[in-house]
């Protein structure tokens, strides 16, 4: 009797041992995940510029019946100009050669700017293509200069703190060989800002929410067609990303809670002593692939 209780005392302390070893081999596998090197810190993010295309909805809110477009759009015969190769060829470098004399300028005229001539440039973006053809984009044009100078404010504060604290010391070194700052004073003096809203939903008129797919690129293609157009008219301008602005320029200018601030943009003539980096694009067979 005595054999089988002192066995019984081994085989406690055996599986005792056990458990021990398997605990220990645990906590060591925690502290070392624990002091795993953590990753280099990013730039903040703003949340409006995060890509909103896999928004979702509350099964209450979306319309599963339709999106807003007839059930059968109608289709009709398209007919087009077709060009000469010679023509193709010619057309085609004329274009590049506009565009590439595209530049961002950020020392822009009070000169006045036809509205009509903006008007235009804004149909024009508004030929892009969009996800189900929801056309996901709202351009509010600001030329009250009161109005101006309060986004002037509302951007330069955030700036500020974007250079100083938000961006990191990597983006903040990559601007000054641009010398570029949060001084932004092309926003009082161009005769126009345009800033791009993309629509992260829409409404059908029973109230419910539309989906607007792909809207983030959607609304990107629609900036690039609209920053064609201004070089095609001889009006310059800056891309601008206000970085957490986004909320305030919103109330500021009465958009709905659906919108998010894409880009803004000033637009006008160069001064006359206005200046550019030095810059040179990439070429071709750096940018481009053919297999």
């Amino acid at each position: 009797m005595a054999f089988f209780y002192s066995l019984t005392l081994v085989f406690i302390a055996i599986i005792c041992g056990l458990i021990g070893v398997i605990l220990k081999k645990n906590n060591g596998e925690k502290g070392k995940r624990g002091t795993k090197t953590q990753p280099l810190s990013r730039p903040r993010v703003d949340e409006d510029l995060k890509d909103g295309t896999d928004h979702h909805f509350e099964e209450e809110d979306a319309d599963e019946e339709g999106q807003g477009l007839e059930e059968n759009v109608a289709h009709v015969p398209f007919f087009v100009e077709r060009y000469s190769e010679t023509e193709m060829i010619k057309r085609s470098q004329m274009f590049y050669e506009l565009l590439n004399k595209r530049r961002s300028v950020r020392f822009l005229s009070d000169e006045p700017v036809p509205r009509e001539v903006i008007d235009n440039v804004i149909r024009t973006a508004g030929t892009s293509p969009s996800g189900a053809h929801t056309e996901p984009w709202t351009f509010v044009v600001v030329q009250d200069p009161h109005l101006k100078h309060k986004i002037r404010e509302i951007v330069e504060e955030e700036e500020e703190i974007n250079y100083k604290k938000r961006m990191g010391d990597r983006w903040v070194n990559d601007l000054k060989k641009l010398r570029t700052n949060w001084i932004k004073e092309y926003l009082d003096t161009a005769p126009y800002l345009i800033l791009i809203f993309k629509q992260v939903y829409g409404r059908l008129p029973n109230g419910k929410k539309k989906t607007h797919y792909y809207n983030e690129i959607s609304v990107s293609i629609a900036c690039g067609i609209l920053l064609a157009a201004l070089q095609n008219v001889g009006l310059y301008t800056v891309t601008s990303t206000p970085l957490n602005c986004g909320p305030q320029l919103r109330v500021l200018l009465q958009r709905p809670a659906n919108e998010k601030l894409l880009l803004l943009l000033p637009v006008g003539y160069p001064k006359k002593d206005a200046t550019v980096p030095s810059l040179t694009r990439k070429p071709l067979e750096d940018i481009m692939v053919v297999m």
